[in-house]
């Protein structure tokens, strides 16, 4: 008994001693070496699949992408309404408006006038490429990794393990090379067939680079671009390049502040094509290369992704002025300072929303968004219904930071598909009469309420709340799911519902032709427990109809997939604004922007030919009453035939530790890393106070041990006793 007590008391001392010489919580998810650093720690949700600009396109993807290219344009991180700025360009681009004759038209000039727009980049010389194998030479000035034999392959299975690595200045050609890839028969754009109706030649150029790729010879893999001109682009000089954009395209300044129209090497390319390293998965998609702030060092989509600070970023300074609430919110405290602040991200995959909130609370991550189960816990309701943290988060130090995002999450409805979409006149019409039913039946109003907490409103077109087009009120409301009473929407009954279901061929949910239920698939990339009770709603909504929803879940890149070729039938997307323009959202049912065939973003397949002819007239015009007759119009086609469900347009909220600066969120400018600050010194001592390990249970163990252990001893003394007497 004695040894047993004496040995528990000694392995306490030791557990203890170990964590004191640990010099981080015994719960620290990360390596003790990262204590005190400037690191910002973040989590993904999704693994990303693309991260080459020219097929990236999803907001899982541009998280990374976003801090390690660079477009000529960016957005200024502070000023509202939103205004472009240089990147890597010297100053704004130059447009010249040129007629069919020509001749160079004024800037006022009529659109129809217009033939084709110049637009002339000019960029900032002494920008470098972060470190990276393509560009390692030997001393006589020949490629050291271009031409890879198995030898050397042998030794190589990620891009860290090249020994030599090297940089080189930023150029003209580096902008056009990657416009071209655009069109490269190996690469799937999505923005290629959009791309083809303003850059002159873009096409024409698709058909040449696949003639040129069916003339190779046997086992090249590497297609050079530069060999093949594009007459639509060109380089003016080393640091200079001309867009040539047919008729007038004002949103394609927009464009220039995305990836897509960001740098790529033609030596990266070169480097990448090789068979062997594709082999590996070395390839661009994995391995970006850019002049960005940041370079991704770290690669495991399944467990983190590493961004760390690029060596040879050029000068950039913090941003000297902004609206006139940013100095009182403290957000010009380091104006004029160098960029970025923050050395390293860790980003964490968390696919379910309890950890990643207990982790925040432990100071683990430095912000988080708000999940239904927490947001009772995180938010309360003051005054005029404005949001603030509760007591507990604000002791914490912890603060909320609100916007309205340019975004909408909507249901979709695959029009390829014979029973929601229709192949015929006949079943097109019963098909939208489904259509409509449905978007009567699923409540989101009930949907925000439950699911996120009143953040949202719900959704009566494409075109989010803030954006030119957008309607508010009577005016505004989708007449085929509301009724306009007593000065407000109201939801249309649910007899409604089942009338216009009855219409569609399927009284009270049963096919009229053949008897049987009517059966729906909903595909979706539900997780976590979370989403299970999401689904379980959208079931019942489906339900009031007698329809039968069965639910199909997968990961998000078979999703992807299952949407470009067409395969699902109902399912859940979102869309935030690349720009805020109503053109990038009516152009997601833009008939030629179809996934199927088309690689488009028009995920529904959607054609309608008056919408087009519409959307055709109204992309290229200038802000005004003629354009929002144009788009008036158009949403009322899109209420009528129901592609989308519409759903809502989200309001972000996002709960951000003391110790992180510098933070003015939105969802049209994502290279926003750069600006970010972290007081690594007040994080550790955070942690530490909140995470101090609790001993007291472990000494108990010893007591608990002896109460246990007392009365057996006492028992077996006893019986000792009594058979040594029983002996005697």
């Amino acid at each position: 008994m004695k040894n047993l007590v004496i040995t528990s008391w000694l392995l306490i001392i030791t557990i203890a001693l170990l964590a004191g010489c640990s010099g981080h919580g015994w719960n620290n998810p990360y390596d003790g070496s990262d204590v005190g650093e400037n690191i910002l720690y973040s989590v993904f949700t999704e693994r990303p699949k693309h991260l080459d600009p020219v097929q990236s396109y999803s907001s899982n993807e541009i998280q990374f992408t976003a801090q390690i290219y660079e477009p000529p344009l960016q957005y200024h991180y502070l000023k509202r309404p939103f205004v472009l700025i240089p990147a890597t360009a010297k100053e704004m681009p130059v447009v010249k408006y040129i007629d069919a004759e020509g001749n160079q038209l004024p800037d006022d000039a009529y659109p129809d006038k217009i033939d084709y727009s110049v637009y002339e980049i000019s960029i900032k010389p002494g920008i470098y490429y972060q470190p990276h194998p393509s560009f390692a030479m030997d001393e006589q000035g020949n490629w050291l990794y271009h031409a890879l034999d198995e030898r050397t392959l042998a030794s190589i299975f990620k891009l860290s393990d090249f020994i030599y690595t090297e940089t080189r200045e930023l150029e003209a050609e580096d902008y056009v090379y990657q416009i071209k890839r655009l069109a490269h028969p190996k690469l799937h754009s999505p923005i290629y067939e959009l791309m083809t109706d303003y850059i002159v030649g873009l096409k024409d150029y698709a058909v040449a680079l696949k003639r040129a790729e069916q003339n190779q010879s046997a086992g090249e893999t590497y297609l050079d671009l530069r060999k093949y001109p594009l007459e639509g682009v060109q380089v003016i000089d080393k640091y200079t390049y001309r867009i040539k954009i047919k008729g007038k395209y004002p949103q394609f300044f927009y464009w220039l502040a995305m990836p897509f129209f960001a740098p790529i090497p033609w030596e990266a390319e070169r480097f990448y094509s090789q068979t062997g390293l594709i082999q590996k998965n070395i390839t661009l998609d994995w391995y970006p290369v850019g002049t960005g702030p940041y370079m991704l060092t770290e690669n495991d989509p399944n467990l983190r992704m590493v961004l760390e600070k690029n060596p040879n970023f050029h000068d950039e300074y913090y941003p000297t002025e902004g609206m006139p609430e940013d100095e009182e919110n403290g957000l010009l405290k380091d104006a004029g300072i160098k960029l970025p602040f923050i050395d390293k991200v860790i980003f964490t995959r968390e696919k379910e929303n309890i950890p990643r909130w207990n982790k925040f609370l432990q100071g683990y991550y430095d912000a988080t968004g708000i999940g239904s189960d927490s947001f009772d816990q995180a938010v309360q309701l003051v005054g005029q219904g404005e949001a603030t943290v509760t007591e507990e988060m604000a002791e914490q130090g912890i603060r909320l930071e609100t916007t309205v995002a340019v975004s909408t999450y909507y249901m979709g409805f695959n029009m390829l598909d014979p029973v929601v979409g229709g192949k015929n006149e006949r079943e097109r019409e019963s098909a939208r009469k489904l259509r409509q039913a449905i978007s009567i039946a699923v409540d989101y109003e009930e949907f925000i309420s439950i699911f996120a907490n009143g953040r949202g409103l719900p959704a009566q077109s494409p075109i989010s709340p803030g954006i030119v087009g957008y309607r508010d009120g009577r005016e505004g409301i989708n007449p085929i799911v509301y009724d306009w009473i007593n000065n407000q929407q109201q939801r249309k009954s649910i007899q409604a519902a089942k009338d216009l279901l009855a219409d569609a061929g399927y009284p009270n949910g049963i096919d009229r032709k053949t008897g049987a239920p009517l059966v729906l698939y909903f595909d979706v990339t539900a997780r976590s427990s979370e989403d299970r009770s999401k689904l379980d709603w959208m079931r019942k909504q489906f339900q009031k109809l007698n329809i039968q929803l069965v639910v199909r879940s997968t990961d998000y890149n078979r999703f992807q997939d299952k949407i470009r070729k067409g395969n699902a039938q109902i399912f859940e997307w979102g869309w935030n604004a690349d720009y805020p323009d109503p053109e990038n959202f009516l152009f997601l049912l833009y008939g030629p922007q179809r996934k199927v065939g088309n690689s488009g973003e028009n995920a529904v397949n959607y054609d309608n030919a008056e919408y087009n002819q519409l959307f055709e007239r109204m992309k290229n015009m200038e802000n005004g009453s003629e354009r929002q007759l144009i788009i008036d119009r158009m949403v009322e086609i899109l209420r009528y035939d129901a592609p989308w469900l519409w759903g809502y347009h989200p309001k972000d909220y996002g709960l951000y530790h003391s110790w992180y600066q510098n933070v003015k969120p939105n969802r049209i400018s994502n290279n926003n890393i750069k600006y970010f600050k972290i007081d690594a010194n007040l994080r550790e001592t955070k942690r530490r106070d909140w995470n101090e390990p609790a001993f007291w249970p472990i000494a108990m163990i010893p007591i608990i041990l002896v109460i246990i252990l007392v009365p057996a001893v006492v028992v077996f003394r006893r019986r000792e006793s009594c058979t040594a007497i029983h002996k005697a």
